[in-house]
């Protein structure tokens, strides 16, 4: 199954980390050391594996030597026995191998997850301990789902953590009966999972599994709603399988970022679209929320032949409601790019210049450089090619604008 003992603690902490880090939070009680004992417990994994074998169940074996890492923590901190007490869930001298069968939710992670997006917490605050918690997404891939320093999201993600400690919320898996209270929370983890995948902090630019994995969720909470889903389940399946289907034309052989405009459109997968634009018409039916209109949108480009063909009049409308729904900077932005290609570089500039707010977000810099390139001002082009070169942490994304610095310059 695994190739040596390094790739298998890879494929264990890249596909089992939710899960082991929620058992070991049932288990002692503290977000914190429950992350600490299993980042240790990878690192033992990986001497002992090399030693002596890769484990017949390696999550259960991860989190036994987890538990007893914690075990040893609060004994060395306690100093005594009967403390001990205070943590009754630790159960010595057996293995503890979790049953997540618990309620109604069909499927281990999305029961993590509605479990972790716990009302009694902010949105903001639930979205962000799931994505750092369960789906393992670091905190400066948070930070910058959320356009916050890495600095003010680390110190929301302890406040969040000492609040559930603080409150004893409990950590316990909902029924469905408690899922409309949460599907809002759960629904932007999906979203920004997706987001993570489709255009990656650091490293590659894709990340097919955090993608793929997002759009299964979406499709199992989808089938766990009923016959009739709400719209919005619906229009982020059909938003996150139109983004998808570009997939395989957004980047060139070289692992270079191909730009929307230039893009081969025969190698979109016309599967995916064609399964996604009667879900944006469901959606849009039931209510034209968020995720609804930038799937509408997104259909818009799919329906395209080519470049020159794309109703940019029909997308700026589009963005005028979502403004309207969900008022924020990175919408107004994709709204600037839209208005200059539906009327003039200038006029979407003129858009851009007033978002002060996105300075520190590398592809404000980028937007403001394509129009001004457009627009043949070269040198001030240039200069906010620096800026978001400055800013960007993704290999593919500096190689094209390192590409389109030196073009203008």
């Amino acid at each position: 199954m695994f190739a040596d003992a390094a790739g298998a603690v890879e494929e264990v902490y890249r596909s089992e980390w939710g899960r082991i880090v929620a058992t070991l939070i049932r288990l002692v009680g503290d977000f914190d050391l429950a992350e600490e004992v299993a980042q240790e417990a990878f690192s033992i994994a990986l001497e002992k594996w090399q030693a002596e074998g890769i484990p017949e169940f390696p999550r259960a074996w991860i989190i036994q030597t987890a538990r007893h890492k914690a075990i040893d923590r609060i004994r060395r901190k306690t100093r005594f026995e009967d403390d001990l007490d205070a943590h009754p869930e630790i159960e010595l001298g057996r293995s503890v191998v979790p049953d997540y069968d618990i309620g109604e939710i069909p499927d281990d992670l999305l029961k993590l997850i509605f479990t972790c997006c716990h009302p009694s917490l902010s949105h903001e605050a639930q979205v962000a301990l799931t994505l750092r918690t369960l789906c393992g997404l670091e905190t400066d891939e948070i930070a910058r789902a959320f356009l916050v320093p890495v600095e003010t999201m680390a110190q929301r993600l302890v406040r969040a953590k000492r609040k559930i400690r603080d409150a004893k919320i409990p950590y316990a898996v909902p029924s469905l009966k408690d899922m409309p209270e949460r599907l809002q929370a759960v629904l932007t983890v999906i979203y920004l999972v997706f987001n993570e995948g489709y255009a990656s902090t650091r490293g590659a630019l894709v990340r097919t599994d955090l993608s793929a994995e997002a759009i299964r969720l979406g499709r199992l909470i989808r089938e766990v709603m009923g016959p009739q889903p709400p719209s919005e389940v619906t229009a982020l399946v059909a938003l996150m399988l139109l983004q998808d289907a570009r997939r395989d034309a957004r980047l060139d052989a070289n692992g270079d970022i191909v730009i929307l405009e230039d893009q081969d459109r025969s190698r979109w997968n016309r599967q995916q679209i064609e399964e996604a634009l009667p879900l944006v018409e469901d959606a849009i039916r039931g209510g034209a929320g968020q995720y609804a209109l930038q799937a509408a949108i997104a259909a818009t480009h799919c329906q395209a032949a080519r470049a020159e063909d794309t109703d940019w009049r029909q997308i700026v409308g589009l963005y005028d409601l979502l403004e309207l729904q969900q008022p924020s900077p990175v919408v107004a932005l994709n709204r600037a790019v839209a208005v200059a290609m539906a009327d003039s570089p200038q006029a979407g500039l003129a858009i851009i210049d007033g978002l002060e707010d996105l300075d520190n977000y590398h592809l404000f810099h980028a937007a403001r450089a394509d129009l001004l390139r457009r627009m043949g001002s070269r040198q001030q082009s240039a200069a906010s090619y620096r800026r978001a070169l400055a800013l960007a942490t993704n290999d593919s994304e500096k190689r094209y604008l390192e590409r389109r610095l030196r073009e203008v310059s």
